[in-house]
């Protein structure tokens, strides 16, 4: 019997023994139970022969809601300070629970995931955020509201209204033996930014439309911001009409409607298009217009056979060459140029086709002077963005012509000088009368048939 007995006390001896030699080291941690708290301390069962102390020196550096939190057969981590005690190790719940930071650290940085941190204060480097309890780093070139050329007055302002600010921060870099730990917020909004992304364009269906802000124009097209996520409008989807710069539509920072055109997420990008979110103005033309309405149009474009008119922004009508004179002509330059403003009737409407046929010859005299009276008693109002830089130059180029010295005049001796028929009162008795280039509008109106749609009097409207 007592050999049996010495048997089982060297068999559990050795256990024991055996259980001691996975002993932590200093610096493992290991998780353990808290069996007592007193005013000396805590004692945490680590599983082995002896117990791990806690003193209260490292509970004093917990905060007092931690402290206040601890009960008894709650399992926490602690970090082994002492080994050599022959009564029991000596722990750090504090320590441990420090280290656990830098673990999470570095599990963030591996995963890239982002977090939200407290701005506690900040030095000539950087800002200093809270980290659990680890101090974690942030350069000034990796915090947004930082801009470049800041002198150091404005700097401080700036960084004193980052203190107590919560936001949002990715792990850049972890070095536990240096205590080292640096975030970005720069990275942490790029990521953001692409993870809003990425969820709005699997959230987006093509067709759909929505609002957005314009945020940045090219001369390919217009950025807009649908919340989060940019998508393009190429300058062919701008509008209905012709567009040559997205500025002649849109500018930086307007709201507009946007449609769906195409969706890539593989790729994260987004096509849209303005004119498909608003009526197509041909829809519309059965209601504005009449056969036989006199309008108002822009020579835009000539061709052999006419002249393409444009009546509104996206309506064009066409102007055929025998709708020019009643007398025949073999180029429509002869009557029309681009760019000029004429006086038409509408001759034709076929909205299915996209058509409408003007008339320049069926626009009788007395209309055209009307029209006339009224363009000459209204001033008109500071030009607009042209919507066709070729019909611009076009009227530059014709405005230069008319207004140029001919060649023979130029060569001539000085002679006395001449008022400015523009500007000057014109006085009858005293100035001879100006020559001038072409007839009284009146004289070519009449110089032709007694409807005045002769050859020679319908080159009058043009502005």
């Amino acid at each position: 019997m007592a050999t049996e007995e010495a048997d089982f006390s060297q068999e559990l001896e050795q256990l024991l023994d055996q259980h001691d030699y996975d002993t932590p080291q200093v610096g493992d941690i290991r998780k353990g139970i808290i069996v007592s708290i007193s005013q000396q301390g805590i004692i945490v069962d680590l599983g082995l022969k002896r117990d791990g102390l806690i003193q209260p020196a490292d509970l004093s550096k917990l905060e007092p809601g931690e402290r206040e939190a601890l009960q008894v057969n709650d399992e926490i981590p602690v970090f082994i300070l002492n080994t050599d005690e022959p009564d029991g190790l000596l722990v750090s719940l504090y320590r441990a629970r420090l280290n656990q930071d830098w673990i999470q650290a570095e599990a963030l940085l591996e995963s890239g995931e982002i977090f939200e941190g407290e701005v506690t204060g900040y030095n000539r480097g950087g800002a200093i955020v809270a980290f659990g309890r680890v101090r974690a780093f942030v350069p000034d070139s990796h915090l947004l509201e930082l801009g470049r050329n800041l002198n150091d007055k404005q700097r401080q302002q700036k960084m004193s209204l980052l203190r107590g600010k919560k936001l949002y921060f990715r792990v850049i870099e972890v070095d536990r033996r240096r205590r080292r730990l640096v975030v970005s917020q720069r990275e942490a909004e790029k990521e953001r930014r692409e993870l809003v992304k990425r969820q709005l364009v699997e959230s987006l269906s093509e067709g759909t439309i929505l609002k957005g802000h314009v945020t940045g124009l090219r001369d390919f097209g217009a950025f807009v911001d649908l919340g989060g996520a940019e998508g393009l409008i190429h300058v062919s989807e701008l509008a209905w009409h012709r567009v040559n710069h997205p500025k002649e539509v849109v500018k930086v920072g307007d709201e507009i409607d946007v449609y769906v055109l195409k969706l890539d997420p593989s790729g994260q990008r987004i096509a849209l298009s303005r004119k498909r979110a608003i009526p197509d103005p041909w829809t519309l033309v059965s209601e504005k217009y009449l056969v036989g309405q006199l309008i108002e149009g822009v020579v835009t474009r000539i061709m052999d056979y006419g002249a393409f008119v444009e009546i509104e922004p996206g309506i064009e009508g066409l102007l055929h060459t025998s709708q020019l004179s009643r007398t025949p002509i073999s180029d429509p330059h002869q009557v029309i140029q681009e760019g000029e403003t004429h006086l038409l009737r509408v001759i034709s409407i076929e909205p299915d086709r996209q058509r409408i046929g003007l008339s320049l010859k069926q626009v009788t005299a007395n209309e055209q002077i009307d029209w006339m009276a009224r363009r000459s008693a209204t001033p008109e109002p500071a030009p607009a963005a042209p919507k066709s830089s070729k019909a611009q130059r076009r009227a530059a180029r014709e405005a230069e012509r008319r207004a140029a010295v001919p060649p023979a005049e130029a060569e001539q001796p000085p002679g006395p000088a001449e008022p400015d028929l523009m500007s000057a009162p014109v006085e009858p008795e005293s100035q001879p009368a100006a020559p001038s280039p072409e007839p009284p509008v009146e004289t070519r109106l009449l110089a032709g048939d007694d409807d005045g749609l002769s050859g020679e009097g319908e080159n009058l409207v043009s502005s």
